[in-house]
């Protein structure tokens, strides 16, 4: 049974996740606060992913959040009332994996789990990645060009790995943004993904303006390209 770290301080908000998760066939672990799930991190190895109310009575979530990757690699999902674009893309530019707003279905939730906890996993089976001269590593999280450490926002790199995890499917910008971000469309503005593919694209093509790597798909979306063109 894989672990799932709640961090809710709503009673019954969390005795209603422990339940349904359980009933997913999921072990759960409770925190009330950050001090709480600082030290469940630190003391339960086992735990796969944290689910992470922002709003804490002792600690803002975001800021728990910056703790928690001090020392732990977990997937974290943000459980938050507040469904603000700004707020939401913020917690995910920090390198969040999911981000769902109360109230949320039970259903949908456990989609999410799944998701993010099966990216997860392509990632450690592909840790070294490697197209037209950019290397994903994803036990680091890193990306190189040529050799050469490219500095990418959390959001860009997930961006990016999921087009070298799935080198000949052809995306539309919805799916992009499905599969990077798992949060309903209408929380993310037409403009931001064609802001972060630019900035990507300015780190790692030769010629930004003549993409070869992720390329343009008139009328459809983008693809990973052919190096070679």
């Amino acid at each position: 049974m894989k672990k799932i770290l709640i961090v809710e301080d709503d009673e019954a908000i969390r005795m209603g996740l422990n339940y349904y998760l359980k009933q997913e066939s999921f072990e759960v672990v409770e925190s009330q606060n950050a001090k709480e799930a600082i030290e469940k991190l630190k003391e339960e190895k086992e735990i796969v992913l944290c689910l992470l109310d922002v709003n804490l009575p002792d600690k803002n979530g975001f800021t728990l959040f910056k703790e928690i990757r001090e020392f732990s690699k977990v997937p974290v999902i943000f459980l938050t009332a507040d469904d603000v674009e700004t707020s939401i893309v913020m917690g995910l530019d920090m390198g969040a994996d999911d981000y769902i707003t109360k109230p949320f279905k039970a259903r949908e939730l456990t989609s999410r789990i799944r998701n993010v906890l099966r990216r997860y996993e392509n990632s450690s089976n592909n840790s070294i990645i490697e197209y037209g001269g950019i290397t994903l590593d994803t036990r680091q999280a890193k990306v190189f060009k040529n050799g050469k450490d490219v500095m990418l926002t959390a959001l860009e790199y997930k961006i990016i790995l999921n087009f070298f995890l799935n080198p000949k499917m052809v995306f539309t910008r919805e799916k992009v943004l499905a599969n990077i971000w798992d949060v309903n469309e209408e929380y993310v503005n037409d403009n931001t993904l064609t802001v972060y593919i630019k900035r990507i694209r300015e780190k790692i093509e030769d010629d930004p303006s003549n993409p070869k790597i992720i390329k343009t798909v008139r009328r459809i979306g983008y693809q990973l390209g052919d190096s070679n063109d």
